[in-house]
């Protein structure tokens, strides 16, 4: 790869990139914090409750409580590393579990229940693109106006109650397991998947990692940065289509509370994994390392019965370190360039 290109993959099309084998362990070096701190967060669970927390039933909670969140973590890690923000990612999520769960809908089978929760979600998403893209607008006021509608019509369609799923055949399978491990987590890893190697492997990623580091440059060279963006919101609105359906097999029901703060826990959880918010470089293994970290963290004081105050603290301190190690891993890199 020339150094052109490379630079506009990067989006730097000024300043030279350090070594890929600098950046490389750089990065594994992050992973590797991260790795130590949900290690010793483990360590801590099974000191203060040995009986209880490596056990299979907890670890399968874990897991599963981890899975929805974790399914809209890996859409925002797109947007964030194209250089957008998305405020809406948690009332998409309720829109598509409203919209899946009446009775309209579920008279006619799973499979238009799934097909409806997924083309609301992308809808939106792809909405919120158009906004951002064509229309110009800036993505925390396009993101945070359909956080409200998003929301608000969730309400006006369910009446603001709780919509009950009668279909057994979407519960059986959603709540199934398939070689003894829950669906739920099985749809988590596919996704993760499927993003990693959409993200790392095609030219969709590349052109990401280029349009959040320098959208010009990319321009430039020839990228259509208004479809790409748009398309990247619609992958994150997908997501939460995905995610909605975890959350309506998880609680049997579809409600316009869904989703609650989905959108902190979810940019939270990248920006722990290392994902800058200025755009063009992350990684959604940093992601997944985020997501459970913060999940363990919360297993770990609900085995306690420690107020939810305490934890929110927790929770806020360790956003404020990992920004402050990525900024200091962001100078670094541009004083040894």
């Amino acid at each position: 790869m020339t150094d052109q290109a490379e630079s506009v993959r990067t989006g730097s099309a000024v300043e030279p990139l350090p070594p890929k084998e600098k950046r490389s362990f750089s990065l594994d070096t992050r992973l590797l914090g991260l790795t130590g701190v949900l290690v010793i967060l483990c360590i801590v669970g099974q000191v203060t409750r040995p009986d209880q927390f490596f056990t299979e039933g907890n670890i399968s909670t874990i897991l599963r409580l981890a899975a929805a969140i974790g399914v809209v973590s890996v859409g925002m890690t797109f947007v964030i590393i194209a250089g957008g923000i998305d405020l809406s990612v948690g009332s998409i999520v309720a829109l598509s579990s409203v919209w899946l769960t009446t009775l309209a809908t579920q008279s006619y089978g799973p499979f238009v229940m799934i097909l409806c929760g997924l083309l609301v979600g992308l809808g939106c998403g792809l909405i919120n693109g158009i906004l951002v893209s064509y229309g110009k607008i800036v993505p925390f006021i396009a993101t945070l106006a359909m956080y409200v509608a998003a929301r608000g019509l969730a309400e006006r369609i369910s009446g603001r109650r709780t919509q009950v799923v009668s279909e057994a055949g979407f519960l059986d399978f959603f709540r199934g397991d398939l070689l003894g491990v829950p669906v739920l987590i099985w749809m988590f890893a596919l996704v993760f998947v499927v993003g990693w190697v959409l993200l790392n492997r095609t030219t969709f990623g590349r052109r990401t990692f280029a349009v959040g580091g320098n959208a010009e440059a990319s321009r430039l060279a020839g990228i259509n940065v208004k479809r790409h963006i748009a398309l990247v919101y619609g992958v994150a609105g997908l997501c939460c289509g995905i995610a909605a359906l975890m959350v309506v097999a998880r609680t049997t029901a579809g409600a316009s509370t869904n989703g609650m703060l989905y959108e902190l826990d979810a940019i939270a959880a990248v920006v722990i994994g290392g994902t800058l918010l200025t755009g063009g470089r992350g990684s959604l293994i940093g992601t997944l390392i985020g997501v459970l970290i913060f999940t363990v963290l919360s297993n770990i004081f609900t085995l306690n019965n420690l107020d939810t105050d305490i934890q929110n603290i927790a929770k806020g301190v360790i956003i404020v370190l990992a920004a402050l190690l990525q900024f200091r891993s962001v100078k670094k890199t541009k004083t040894s360039t």
